[in-house]
């Protein structure tokens, strides 16, 4: 499955994608709202491309490998997948610093609700994000996710956003699904 949005392209990730996603959290501002310096080890990180993968087996969906529709290399990651043992589904993200700042974030999950909501059924989507991290709250607040609290997920306190699919508004913009590049 191939998500494509007017900027960018979205596809599964893959094992091969590791060196990339190791440099990305290598990042010490990169990392710092994803977990800090103890989730962006190298053996975290193969960890966690084996948990991606393994939502990609079990769901059908999971974090993707984020990259400009009109070609180049990743920029970032994106997608849904469980939160934890919650019983609820997140939409997460997160770039490498070059392309911060240019409305990625947005784009991306604003397509991931989209998918989850029109493709795979959900009622509702959260998003956790450390409470300093306002940049990643406004994304959350501009795609029309309503604050409901603070929680403790990946070893941390988050604020938890929610929406529904009833809620949810897809606006303008370009948004195709497809089985392959």
């Amino acid at each position: 499955m191939i998500i494509e949005t007017d900027r960018l392209l979205m596809r599964p990730i893959t094992r091969d994608d590791l060196p990339v996603l190791l440099r990305f959290r290598a990042d010490p501002e990169v990392s710092r709202y994803l977990g800090g310096p103890e989730m962006s080890t190298p053996e975290f990180v193969a960890r966690r491309l084996e948990f991606y993968l393994d939502c990609h087996r079990q769901y059908g969906f999971g974090m993707c490998a984020l990259l400009p529709r009109e070609g180049g290399e990743m920029i970032g990651w994106s997608g849904i997948q469980p939160l934890e043992d919650s019983g609820q589904i997140e939409v997460g993200y997160g770039f490498d610093r070059p392309h911060w700042g240019k409305g990625y974030a947005t784009e991306a999950a604003a397509a991931w609700l989209r998918y989850g909501f029109e493709h795979v059924g959900l009622e509702r989507i959260v998003a956790v994000a450390a409470p300093e991290n306002t940049a990643s709250r406004h994304v959350m607040e501009k795609l029309g996710m309503r604050y409901e609290g603070t929680v403790r997920h990946y070893n941390s306190d988050c604020v938890l956003y929610a929406i529904t699919r009833e809620e949810f508004e897809p606006g303008p913009g370009f948004y195709a699904v497809r089985d392959e590049i």
